[in-house]
């Protein structure tokens, strides 16, 4: 099973729903507990996040807010509040493939699961399939630019 696969999987649906394309999966062991992607737009929830929504519902599916024999491939390094709740779920592992040089907390900005205030021992690996993620971002945003540069008086 390739994990990162299914998150791009996910994120190409967040892009073709007009999201940011970040799509998340959460495994133990070769099960997919939940895949998903970014809802905040549709959903008009902030939390909406593609990381979170794997954390909520996977826990349900396993039974057990403890996620320490788990792992979260996701296309986009967490934000502040998602590297709060990998540690919180006590995830075991974190497998990210673009780095987010502005909110990533996974290592670029902030590295929040090696925080010792926080006794996470969540682990995680940068860089995975990074150009094909990155590549998702960039035609998003290029295309919200373009659309905004068409709107506006010259």
């Amino acid at each position: 099973m390739d994990g990162m696969a299914l998150a791009l999987s996910e994120a190409e649906k967040a892009l073709q729903e007009g999201e940011i394309p970040v799509g998340a999966v959460l495994v133990r062991g070769d099960e997919v507990l939940w895949a998903d992607h970014n809802r905040r737009e549709q959903a008009m929830d902030p939390t909406a996040h593609a990381e979170m929504l794997c954390l909520r519902h996977g826990a349900v599916r396993k039974g057990d807010w403890r996620l320490s024999d788990c792992t979260l491939y996701v296309t986009l390094e967490p934000c502040p509040m998602c590297a709060g709740a990998l540690a919180m779920s006590r995830l075991g592992r974190v497998v990210f493939g673009a780095s987010d040089p502005e909110k990533g907390c996974c290592g670029s900005v902030y590295d929040l699961p090696a925080d010792p205030a926080f006794a996470a021992d969540t682990r995680w690996t940068a860089g995975v399939r990074e150009a094909e993620c990155r590549a998702l971002l960039e035609t998003f945003f290029r295309s919200r630019r373009s659309h905004t540069q068409a709107k506006d008086p010259v």
